[in-house]
C-alpha cells in the first residue's frame, strides 16, 4: 500500500479492466467491467449484482438508478452535497455524483471553520472542561454535568449541524472516477431508509472538536468521540462498495493525552448499528484507525436484524473492530488483513463475536509479521459464535478461531445456525487475495 500523502494521485491513473471471463467465473463480480463487448458501465445508474451479500436480498439494492434529470446531481461542495441530499423524507430515486474532495468543514461559502468557530458563542474551552471534570476533584463515578458539560455539548452540536449528511431513501452517491473523489471530515448518516448506494469515495480526516470524557467507561475512564465517516442506524439495503477510510492526516499518534487517557477524537469508520440489516460491504479499504467497523451498538439489540456481509476488502493499519459483531448473521469472505502496525497503529485483533453473533468467517488472508500471535487475530467475550474456513496466515492454512480458543479461557462457539446462499464472487482459495486486492479495492480504481 503507498503512503496516504501519494495514495489519490495513484488512483487517479489506475483502470481497472475485469475480462468477461473472469467474472463469469465469479472472481471479479462487483467490479466495474470495460471490454469491446460490453462497452463501459454506468457508475451511477450500477445496481447490486444478484446474490452479492445480504444486500441483494429480497428486493435488492438499486439505490439512485431510477432517478430522473431533476434528482441527478454533481456536487464538489459542501453546500452542494447538502442542497443535493434534500430532505430526508423524499424518497424520490437521486443519484448524487462527488467530484473531488468534499471538505465538509466548511459554511455555505466555502469558507474554512475551525475547532473554535463551532465553539464560539457557547462558552466551551477545553481548559476549562479539564479543569472541571479533574478525577483528582470531580471524582469517577459519575458522567460530567454542570456548564462546561452543556458547553462542549452545545459546540459539538454545532460542529454535527455542519458535517452529518443525512442520506435519505432510494440515493447513490458516487464520486467521480479521476477526481480524487471523496468528503474530509464529514459523516453520512444513513437513518430509518432503505435502498442506498455509496461508492468510489475517499472518507478522511472525520474528527470530532469535542470528544466527552467519560471516567466510568473501562477501569481509567476514556474520551469518547462521535463521528463515524459511514454510519448505518436503522438501515435497510445498503451497499458499501470501493471506498477508502483513513484517519489521515491526522493519526491517533499524535493525540495528547488528558487525565491519562488518550484524547480520541475518532470514532468509527463504518459502523452498522440500531438493528440495520441487509447490507454488503465490498472491495473497501480501511486503512489507519482503531475503532473501525462496528456491527450492533449494544449487547441488547433485538434479534432477526444486523445481516452483514463483508467480501473482498483490505484492513491495513487497523487496531479493532475489523469487525466487532452482535446479535447478526455476519458473512465475512475474501477480505486481506495486513496485522503490520501502520503510523502507530497496533492492531489488537481482527474479528470479535460476541452476544449471539452468528459470524461466518472463510477464505480470509492474514499477513502476521514476525513474532505475531495468531491467536489474536480473533477474539470474543464467550457469548459469540466463529465458524472458520479455508482462512490462510502468511500464506499457511490457519484455524484461527481453534488458535484463540487454544489461549483464552472464554472459549468460542464454533458452530453457527445459518448457512450463506447469497454468495456472489466467493474465491474458494484465498491465497492469491494479498495481490489482486491491491488493485481492486478502494476509491479511485473504477472507471
Amino acid at each position: 500500500m503507498v503512503a496516504p500523502s501519494h495514495r489519490r494521485s495513484l488512483r487517479s491513473r489506475r483502470v481497472l479492466v475485469v475480462s468477461a471471463a473472469v467474472v463469469a467465473a465469479g472472481v471479479g463480480a462487483g467490479v466495474v467491467v470495460m471490454n469491446a463487448n460490453a462497452g463501459t458501465v454506468d457508475l451511477y445508474h450500477q445496481t447490486l449484482a444478484a446474490k452479492d451479500g445480504w444486500a441483494s436480498s429480497g428486493a435488492g439494492t438499486t439505490g439512485g438508478s431510477k432517478a430522473d434529470a431533476a434528482h441527478t446531481f454533481t456536487v464538489s461542495t459542501r453546500a452542494q452535497l447538502v442542497k443535493a441530499l434534500g430532505s430526508a423524507s423524499d424518497k424520490a430515486p437521486r443519484i448524487i455524483r462527488v467530484k473531488g474532495t468534499i471538505d465538509a468543514n466548511t459554511n455555505d461559502a466555502g469558507k474554512k471553520l475551525t475547532c473554535a468557530d463551532y465553539a464560539a458563542g457557547t462558552g466551551y474551552s477545553l481548559a476549562s472542561y479539564l479543569k472541571a471534570y479533574d478525577p483528582a476533584t470531580y471524582g469517577r463515578s459519575k458522567l460530567p454535568s454542570g456548564s462546561q458539560e452543556k458547553a462542549r455539548d452545545a459546540a459539538q452540536d454545532k460542529q454535527a449541524k455542519n458535517i452529518v449528511f443525512k442520506v435519505p431513501a432510494n440515493t447513490s452517491v458516487v464520486g467521480v472516477p479521476g477526481t480524487g473523489a471523496g468528503i474530509s471530515g464529514g459523516m453520512l448518516r444513513i437513518q430509518g431508509v432503505d435502498n442506498v448506494i455509496v461508492r468510489n469515495l475517499d472518507f478522511s480526516a472525520t474528527e470530532d472538536c469535542f470528544p466527552q470524557w467519560d471516567p466510568t467507561d473501562g477501569d481509567d475512564g476514556n474520551w469518547n468521540s462521535n463521528y463515524d465517516s459511514v454510519t448505518l442506524r436503522g438501515a435497510t439495503h445498503v451497499w458499501a462498495d470501493h471506498n477508502t477510510f483513513t484517519d489521515a492526516a491526522h493519526f491517533d499518534t499524535a493525540n495528547p493525552k488528558y487525565y491519562g487517557r488518550e484524547y480520541q477524537i475518532h470514532d468509527g469508520a463504518l459502523d452498522i448499528t440500531k438493528s440495520s440489516d441487509l447490507v454488503t460491504v465490498s472491495r473497501n479499504q480501511f486503512t489507519n484507525h482503531d475503532k473501525t467497523m462496528l456491527i450492533g451498538g449494544s449487547d441488547s439489540e433485538p434479534a432477526g436484524k444486523l445481516r452483514v456481509s463483508i467480501h473482498h476488502n483490505i484492513w491495513k493499519g487497523i487496531v479493532q473492530r475489523a469487525p466487532l459483531a452482535r446479535v447478526g448473521q455476519v458473512h465475512i469472505y475474501n477480505n486481506y488483513y495486513d496485522v503490520t502496525t501502520v503510523n502507530g497503529y497496533v492492531t489488537q485483533y481482527s474479528i470479535n463475536a460476541r452476544a449471539k453473533a452468528q459470524v461466518i468467517a472463510e477464505d480470509n488472508y492474514w499477513k502476521v509479521p514476525v513474532g505475531g500471535k495468531v491467536a489474536k487475530l480473533i477474539s470474543s467475550d464467550g457469548t459469540g459464535s466463529v465458524r472458520s474456513s479455508g482462512n490462510l496466515v502468511n500464506g499457511k492454512a490457519t484455524d484461527v478461531v481453534a488458535a484463540y480458543n487454544a489461549a483464552s479461557s472464554k472459549d468460542l462457539r464454533t458452530t453457527v445456525n445459518w448457512t450463506p446462499t447469497l454468495t456472489a464472487g466467493l474465491e474458494p482459495s484465498a491465497k492469491n487475495l494479498p495481490a489482486s486486492l491491491a488493485t481492486t479495492t478502494g476509491a479511485g480504481v473504477l472507471s
